[in-house]
């Protein structure tokens, strides 16, 4: 089974993934080809559709796995059906699921800024405190080179990201500060001259795409806080706020760097004074009837 999984990831790659996509997007082909030769002792080609939904239910059912993720799983047996054995796939044979949609949570202003500026590790407190300040994605972090960094212009070069295009994104005036303490934290000769985040051993590498959220948790668990902050958490903090402060839709969709409006407009739901605020028609009649 190698073989098939080898070509998976070698049509992976061609589409222009990083290795870290390319790692998660073969979770599940390498527990499918595994379950081909446990269960079924088959070869893909000869799998049948039914044979499919089968592996798809006792995958669920094996791993507890949530609707959403599901369809991640559905996304990659179409990848592998088409492009390593290049067969049809017919979506009404494998439908994907429905799944409820659920408000992420969004950390206040005043919990944001207690959690960012208690954390004992400069380095960790200078990457979380650029991640909130622009909204940045943690790869987008990760992969900030010192260059990108243009105190000049106050903005920072954001090199093709998740979508595939690159932004500028705010520097402000705290993180620039962060920047220089972080900097300046080390001895002359071994200050970051490439990546500004770097590996502890290896220099030449960005920082490990699994330090962060690791450190997040301890540093929750210092704090006594309930686990509820993850990396994208300050993203969708930096959009909230940003509307809470009265920053338009169009201007925090560009900053962020989304594709469509529609993924900007969640910041409304999520705001303290979004949706909330609006006056209920039934409040207005009262007013103006018994007034």
């Amino acid at each position: 089974m190698d073989k098939y999984f080898n070509t998976y990831r070698e049509m992976l790659s061609l589409r222009g993934l990083t290795d870290h996509t390319i790692k998660s997007y073969s979770t599940y082909i390498r527990a499918y080809l595994d379950y081909l030769s446990k269960f079924l002792c088959k070869q893909p080609e000869s799998v049948s559709w039914q044979e499919l939904r089968d592996f798809v239910k006792w995958l669920q059912l094996d791993r507890a796995l949530s609707d959403r993720t599901m369809n991640a799983v559905i996304s990659q047996l179409r990848f592998f059906s088409i492009y390593v054995l290049h067969q049809p796939w017919i979506d009404s044979q494998l439908p994907k699921r429905k799944f409820d949609e659920y408000l992420p949570f969004v950390s206040s202003k005043k919990e944001t800024w207690t959690f960012i500026s208690t954390i004992p590790d400069i380095r960790i407190k200078t990457f979380v405190t650029i991640m909130y300040s622009a909204g940045l994605r943690v790869g987008e972090v990760r992969h900030l080179k010192c260059s990108d960094i243009e105190h000049s212009n106050n903005r920072i070069f954001i090199r093709q990201c998740k979508n595939r295009s690159s932004r500028y994104a705010i520097l402000s005036v705290t993180a620039w500060n962060a920047i220089l303490e972080y900097y300046y934290s080390f001895p002359a000769d071994q200050r970051p001259s490439d990546w500004l985040f770097t590996q502890r051993r290896d220099k030449s590498r960005p920082i490990d795409h699994q330090v962060i959220p690791t450190r997040l948790m301890e540093h929750e668990k210092r704090l006594g806080w309930e686990h509820r902050i993850s990396c994208h958490t300050f993203r969708h903090a930096f959009g909230t706020h940003l509307y809470e402060n009265g920053t338009d839709l169009l201007t925090i969709n560009a900053l962020l760097g989304h594709k469509s409006l529609n993924s900007t407009t969640i910041y409304v739901s999520l705001a303290s004074n979004g949706t909330t605020q609006t006056v209920s028609p039934l409040d207005t009649m009262a007013g103006e009837y018994h007034g």
